[in-house]
């Protein structure tokens, strides 16, 4: 008897109804749609969450280099993706690390809120503020004078008559000290703010130029906008979120180290393996670390000595993936270390500007 033909729901192909799954892609025939079943696609589908991470994990933490090098030799389906295992823990990471950021972002405000009142000027006593008035008056004169005697024992060498020395000496703003914020009078601006100056007059007196770029007019209005509001937690948590997009960049700049290191030592893609398990094996340690601290704040010297494990496991890692002696594998992870370090610091001075220009 022949079988009856049904018609994929994915693919459309028809194939034989005693299939339980189309020969043609793979879907499961009949797949009717649950709750259960639409949750296990979506993390089958997006993380892999199966068999495949638990066998992965172990080799990841306690065998250096194995995985990559497993995963060179063509057992792709063993373990998990090296890509995967990679966005799987650091999805994970990120989530851990968001209450630390919370914490941080709100301590930072509350530090600003407790130097600045609301309006943004600097909270004191009003016997303090008239104490330091009269203070800068008597230094501001006893300066004037200092600069008056200075001149007139000069007179031979400057030729300044007794008129010049004393309309220089009595000018306003001579030894005049201003409350700077990036080098911008505070006062200026708050007088423009209490009379609601629109932003456009403030940048004037701020010192924009009619002429400047886009880029200079970005960051005076930043630095207007921090200034009114003092909100630099929302700077830091912009900063944070930012980290995931540029370890995009980060981690095929590692591997192209990697490469120059080990020019001969296989493809690109290969040190990009061995970097994504690198990467992986990172973020499972700082997971772990933020995640106790949460619960117990741990020492800081235990904090350092497993940071310290990080690059011993690099320096094991590169031992058995590339296969060279402990002395040559020793000097090529310091060099890599040291080759990758300005990498670092030139992204997270990126990240922090971004997250000036953007918060």
């Amino acid at each position: 008897m022949k079988p009856n033909q049904i018609h994929c729901q994915n693919c459309e192909q028809p194939f034989d109804d005693s299939f339980q799954f189309c020969p043609h892609c793979g879907q499961k025939a009949n797949d009717e749609l649950t709750i259960g079943v639409l949750f296990y696609n979506t993390i089958s589908n997006y993380f892999s969450f199966d068999a495949r991470f638990f066998k992965s994990f172990i080799p990841l933490m306690f065998k250096p280099g194995y995985l990559p090098k497993e995963f060179i030799k063509g057992k792709r389906l063993m373990y998990l993706h090296p890509a995967q295992m990679y966005l799987f823990i650091s999805v994970v990471f990120f989530f851990i690390f968001s209450f630390t950021v919370r914490e941080q972002v709100s301590d930072l405000n509350n530090n600003f809120l407790e130097i600045f009142d609301k309006d943004g000027t600097v909270v004191l006593d009003s016997l303090q503020t008239r104490k330091r008035d009269s203070l800068k008056h008597i230094n501001d004169s006893i300066a004037r004078k200092e600069v008056s005697n200075a001149l007139k024992k000069n007179k031979f060498i400057t030729g300044m008559s007794d008129k010049e020395i004393d309309s220089i000496t009595n000018q306003e703003n001579l030894y005049k000290r201003k409350d700077d914020f990036f080098g911008i009078d505070e006062s200026q601006i708050d007088s423009l703010i209490s009379v609601n100056a629109s932003d456009k007059d403030i940048y004037i007196a701020m010192g924009l130029e009619e002429d400047d770029g886009w880029l200079t007019r970005k960051i005076y209005t930043q630095l207007l906008k921090f200034y009114k509001a003092k909100d630099a937690g929302n700077i830091l948590s912009r900063f944070y979120d930012t980290i995931p997009i540029a370890l995009f960049f980060v981690l095929p700049i590692f591997a192209l180290i990697l490469k120059l290191f080990y020019f001969i030592r296989g493809r690109y893609a290969h040190h990009l393996v061995f970097s994504f398990y690198y990467f992986s094996f990172i973020f499972t340690v700082l997971s772990i670390i933020f995640g106790i601290n949460l619960i117990y704040e741990i020492p800081d010297w235990i904090d350092f000595v497993i940071t310290l494990s990080c690059f011993i496991y690099f320096f094991i890692a590169i031992k058995r993936f590339y296969r060279q002696g402990w002395f040559l594998s020793f000097v090529k992870t310091s060099l890599v270390t040291m080759f990758f370090f300005p990498v670092v610091l030139i992204s997270t001075i990126s990240i922090m500007a971004f997250a000036f220009l953007f918060y």
